[in-house]
């Protein structure tokens, strides 16, 4: 059973590579279809362009007002809040904290690019780790409490309640593995706080998994250029750069960083499927006296 999941695994991840190659090669033929057709994108400052870009889940209008220049001071600040926010607070789930570390990556690889990329991904771990702190004190204080909470726009106790049964199922390690699933890292200290996790065990788990989600993804966003870039101008024509299609880059990163969760799931569900109950002492007992 286990050779089966992956080989579900293997066609499941190639099948979603060749989906985003896909879709960029439609994009890059539309592109090339509207000629020199520019299209002209509202300014309304740094805030507005951030609230529309991340509202709206525009990936490209998002990298450009992160980019500019005379914003680098306000987006190094904004960049800290939005992951502290969504690692922190329960109303930070629906923030884009993957798509704005990668983001982060791209733009720290440009030329023109004025950030300090090893201050960055300090200050970005540090926000990190504090907001599942404060996530962590959040549940430890309120407990059960918080879970009969009504939903609302703010608070989504759906997810809160996903994040409990995957903490349940995996225990601590929850705090590493949620780290890099969209809602799922926003609840899941909150968790660990209401079951009354020991503090030093969850900050363990906090620091490994913080650190490892805002490196991986920002140096992903960092890397992927350099070296996707070569190996699909040919495929696509000269001029590709993989830095226009941001959304993609998002989804395939995104994905492999929870293929190891979704490995894990594969494997216990095909064995779950495939083990046969033991008969029990009645069924047994019945098949004796029938022989």
């Amino acid at each position: 059973m286990p050779t089966l999941s992956k080989q579900n695994l293997r066609f499941f991840v190639w099948a979603c590579a060749l989906a985003v190659l896909w879709a960029i090669w439609q994009n890059q033929a539309l592109a090339q279809g509207m000629g020199s057709v520019e299209i002209e994108e509202p300014d309304d400052g740094f805030f507005g362009n951030l609230f529309r870009s991340i509202f709206l889940f525009d990936s490209n209008g998002l990298m450009k007002t992160l980019s500019k220049p005379q914003y680098a001071i306000p987006a190094f600040l904004v960049l800290n809040l939005i992951i502290f926010t969504e690692t922190g607070l329960l109303i930070g789930f629906f923030l884009p904290g993957d798509s704005l570390l990668v983001i982060t990556g791209m733009i720290c690889a440009r030329d023109d690019c004025g950030w300090n990329m090893p201050l960055l991904l300090a200050t970005l771990s540090a926000s990190a780790i504090i907001g599942d702190t404060v996530g962590y004190w959040i549940g430890y204080k309120s407990g059960p409490k918080i879970f009969n909470r009504e939903q609302s726009f703010f608070f989504a106790k759906d997810h809160l309640l996903k994040a409990q049964a995957f903490y349940e199922k995996h225990g601590g390690k929850t705090i590493i593995l949620a780290r890099f699933v969209p809602f799922l890292r926003t609840f899941a200290p909150v968790v660990a706080g209401v079951g009354k996790m020991e503090y030093k065990q969850f900050l363990s788990f906090n620091v490994v998994g913080g650190i490892g989600w805002i490196f991986s993804m920002v140096l992903a966003g960092y890397f992927l250029p350099t070296l996707l870039n070569p190996i699909l101008e040919p495929i696509f024509g000269t001029g590709f750069r993989i830095e226009k299609h941001i959304e993609k880059v998002v989804i395939l990163v995104v994905f492999l960083s929870i293929t190891p969760i979704i490995y894990a799931y594969l494997k216990s569900k095909l064995a779950s499927q495939g083990a046969t109950p033991a008969p029990t002492e009645p069924m047994r007992d019945q098949a004796l006296c029938a022989k």
